[in-house]
């Protein structure tokens, strides 16, 4: 009999909620381009306005500044362009020559250097001014307010609410303090955080806010970008009307109903869930072999997220072992194509490179069980044995 696999990284995505996939087959077996103006358009369009009025409602936003996107990623790079484009304006001076074209120089981009590569990446092919973390993943706060305070304005500081690798929870309400004291504005990635702790983009004082459907139980594909009240924003891209101008093209209507539904049900018990799973994660952590380092331990986490390392044990290893036998985990920095490699969040944070390339990150979420917990551990106690018996040959 083949033992059912035990899925252990809702980080890199959770498994889509039975309720969001009944809603999105309705959708897709419903005709209908949500641009267009017959009935079936129509009815489209208020299947993706219901959703975006659930997603508004869940994070205290207004319909019209939630704007649905291919995921995460894609709501990033439209901050960072539109941010651009809204705040680089050339401006003519007449001389006795001629005309003189002067570009202002570009805004300040200041990002911490924890950040999700699809930010960092991004950010890194121009100009921008970095913030360093504490040892527990957590912004230095002093050096953070003297590179706000120092920063050509307008100046946009990106922060992640909640690390997708340690689990580490920023302390946003001290950084939109600086922030705000400084003229500056705020980027906060909620993919991680939304769905697992309350997100509100006018608690956190954001101006943009960024969320990802498939790290809560909606399907992939999709996400979506929430605008601050009078934020600043321009376009980019033309081609469509849709989504207010903000972002051309037909709209993945089944995905974005999808999305809406797992929202709600995400945040039906959120805080019942929340401690649920906090206490799976705890037990979790005490039942590692006593050698086990675990990342940001120090620091406010998200519930469902570990991320430790076996000294001795490489990541890859370790992946796949855990693989072989029957728990999908992850190395801490696997986040894209597949890639297991050395991790440039926890090397910000001061840990050896050594250890980085052993970070494992266990996260749990709305089908796991208590008894996952046990399972794994157990599946991780014989490939720590591995290691130490490869040790002692």
């Amino acid at each position: 009999m083949t033992k059912t696999p035990l899925y252990c990284d809702y980080n890199a995505g959770a498994p889509v909620r039975a309720e969001a996939a009944v809603a999105m087959a309705r959708a897709l077996g419903a005709a209908g381009n949500p641009s267009s103006v017959h009935g079936a358009g129509r009815r489209a369009r208020a299947a993706i306005e219901d959703a975006r009025e659930k997603i508004a409602s869940a994070v205290g936003a207004s319909a019209e500044n939630v704007v649905f996107t291919s995921g995460a990623t894609e709501a990033l790079h439209l901050v960072l362009d539109a941010f651009d484009a809204a705040e680089r304006k050339e401006v003519i001076f007449d001389d006795v020559d001629g005309f003189l074209l002067e570009t202002p120089p570009p805004p300040s981009l200041i990002v911490s250097e924890t950040e999700h590569d699809a930010l960092f990446e991004h950010a890194k092919r121009r100009e921008m001014l970095r913030a360093p973390v504490q040892h527990d993943g957590t912004i230095d706060l002093d050096v953070l307010e003297a590179i706000v305070r120092e920063a050509p304005k307008p100046a946009l500081v990106a922060v992640q609410l909640a690390n997708n690798e340690t689990g580490v929870v920023q302390p946003i309400a001290r950084i939109a303090a600086i922030c705000r004291h400084h003229g500056a504005m705020l980027l906060v990635d909620a993919a991680q955080a939304f769905g697992r702790i309350p997100v509100n983009i006018a608690d956190l004082d954001a101006t943009y806010l960024v969320l990802s459907s498939h790290k809560l139980g909606g399907p992939q594909g999709v996400g979506a970008l929430v605008l601050a009240p009078g934020a600043p924003y321009a376009t980019t891209r033309f081609g469509g009307g849709q989504e207010r101008g903000r972002r051309p093209g037909t709209e993945n209507g089944p995905a974005i109903v999808g999305f809406g539904v797992a929202v709600e049900w995400a945040l039906r018990e959120q805080a019942e869930e929340a401690a649920r799973l906090a206490a799976m994660r705890d037990r979790f952590e005490v039942g590692l072999p006593r050698d086990a380092i675990v990342f940001g331990a120090g620091a406010k986490r998200l519930p469902n997220t570990s991320n430790f390392a076996l000294p001795g044990l490489t990541a890859e290893t370790a992946v796949i072992a855990m693989d072989l036998e029957g728990v999908a985990i992850s190395s801490g920095a696997a986040c894209s194509s597949g890639k297991v490699r050395s991790s440039r969040v926890l090397m910000a944070m001061g840990v050896p490179s050594e250890i980085a390339k052993a970070a494992l990150r266990v996260s749990f979420g709305h089908e796991s069980k208590d008894s996952d917990v046990d399972e794994v551990l157990a599946a991780l106690s014989k490939v720590a044995a591995r290691r130490t018996q490869g040790a002692a040959a």
